[in-house]
C-alpha cells in the first residue's frame, strides 16, 4: 500500500495491440482531427471577421467551435503519436492534465449547447424581447459562469479522483486517460466517488438534457402553430439534428461515467468513448455552422475577398 500512491506514470492501451491497426488507428484519427480544426478554425474566422454575425447566436456558435477545438486536442494528438510511436506510456502528471481538462471541456460544452438552445428558445418565442434577454453583457456573463464553474467541477472530480491509491496496476484501457478507467486501478473504496459522478452527472446532464428538450419542444409548438410549410422543414431540420448530436454526446457519457466501476473493461468503452471526445466535436461545426446559410455566405464573401 505505500508503494501504491507512489506510481508516477500510465499505461494506455488504446484500441488495438496490433501494429498496423495501431497506424489505422492514428492516420484516421489525425485526419478526424485535421478536419475539426480547420472547421472550427473557418467558424472562429468567419464569426469574427463578418459583422454581419456578430449577434448572441454567432457568439456561441464561435466560443463552442474554440471549445470543440480545444477539447478534441487534448486526447486526439497524444493517441496519435502514441501510436505511430508505439509508445503507450503517459505521466502521472499528464494523466492529471487529460482528466482535468476532458472533465472541464465536458462540463462546459454541454452548458454551451444548453445556452445555445436557450438563445433559440429566446429568439423564436419571445422575439420581441430578443434584444433585452440575449444582451451582449448577459451573453459574456454567461459564458464566464459556464467557464469559471466548469474550472471548480473539474478541479473537484480531478481533485477526488487522484487521491486514491492506486495499485491494482498502471494498465488504463483507454486511448486516454479519464475518470471511470482509473477508479477501476484503485486498491481502495471508490463507491463515495462513484455517487458523487453519478449525483454530479445526473444533475448536470439530466438538467440540461431537460432544459434543451423543453426549449426545443416549445420552438416546434411556435413553428407548427404559425410558420409555413417551408419554415416548418427549415426549423425541424436544424432543430433535430442538434438533439440527435446532444443524445450521442449524452448517452455516450452517461454509458462510460455512471456506470459500477467494477465493470470490466471492454473495447465498447473506448469506441464510446470515442463519439464524445473525437466524433461530437467533429459533427458540432457541420450540424451547428456549415450548414447554415449565413455562414456559408460569409465564407464565400471571404474566399473572393483572399482570392
Amino acid at each position: 500500500m505505500p508503494n501504491s500512491t507512489m506510481m508516477m506514470e500510465f499505461l494506455l492501451t488504446g484500441l488495438s495491440d496490433v501494429q498496423e491497426l495501431q497506424v489505422l488507428h492514428a492516420v484516421s484519427f489525425s485526419l478526424m482531427y485535421l478536419v475539426t480544426i480547420i472547421g472550427n478554425f473557418f467558424i472562429v474566422l468567419v464569426t469574427t471577421l463578418d459583422k454581419g454575425l456578430h449577434t448572441p447566436m454567432y457568439f456561441f456558435l464561435r466560443n463552442l467551435s474554440i471549445l470543440d477545438a480545444c477539447y478534441i486536442s487534448v486526447t486526439v494528438p497524444n493517441s496519435c503519436v502514441n501510436n505511430l510511436l508505439h509508445s503507450s506510456v503517459i505521466s502521472k502528471a499528464g494523466c492529471v492534465a487529460q482528466v482535468f481538462l476532458v472533465v472541464f471541456f465536458v462540463y462546459v460544452e454541454l452548458l454551451f449547447l444548453t445556452i445555445m438552445a436557450h438563445d433559440r428558445y429566446v429568439a423564436t418565442c419571445q422575439p420581441l424581447h430578443y434584444p433585452v434577454i440575449m444582451n451582449p453583457r448577459v451573453c459574456v456573463h454567461m459564458t464566464l459562469v459556464s467557464i469559471l464553474s466548469g474550472l471548480v467541477y473539474s478541479a473537484f472530480h480531478t481533485g477526488i479522483t487522484f487521491r486514491l491509491p492506486f495499485c491494482q496496476s498502471n494498465v488504463i484501457h483507454q486511448f486516454f486517460c479519464d475518470i471511470p478507467s482509473l477508479l477501476k486501478l484503485s486498491c481502495s473504496d471508490t463507491f463515495n466517488n462513484e455517487m458523487i459522478i453519478l449525483a454530479s452527472g445526473l444533475g448536470t446532464g439530466g438538467g440540461c438534457f431537460i432544459f434543451i428538450i423543453r426549449s426545443y419542444i416549445h420552438i416546434f409548438f411556435i413553428v407548427l402553430k404559425f410558420a409555413s410549410g417551408t419554415d416548418r422543414a427549415k426549423a425541424f431540420s436544424t432543430c433535430i439534428p442538434h438533439i440527435i448530436v446532444l443524445s450521442i454526446f449524452l448517452s455516450s457519457l452517461v454509458y462510460i461515467y455512471l456506470r459500477p466501476s467494477g465493470n470490466s473493461a471492454t473495447i465498447q468503452d473506448v469506441v464510446l468513448s470515442v463519439f464524445y471526445s473525437v466524433i461530437v466535436p467533429l459533427l458540432n461545426p457541420i450540424i451547428y455552422s456549415l450548414r447554415n446559410e449565413q455562414i456559408k455566405c460569409a465564407i464565400r464573401k471571404i474566399m473572393k475577398k483572399i482570392f
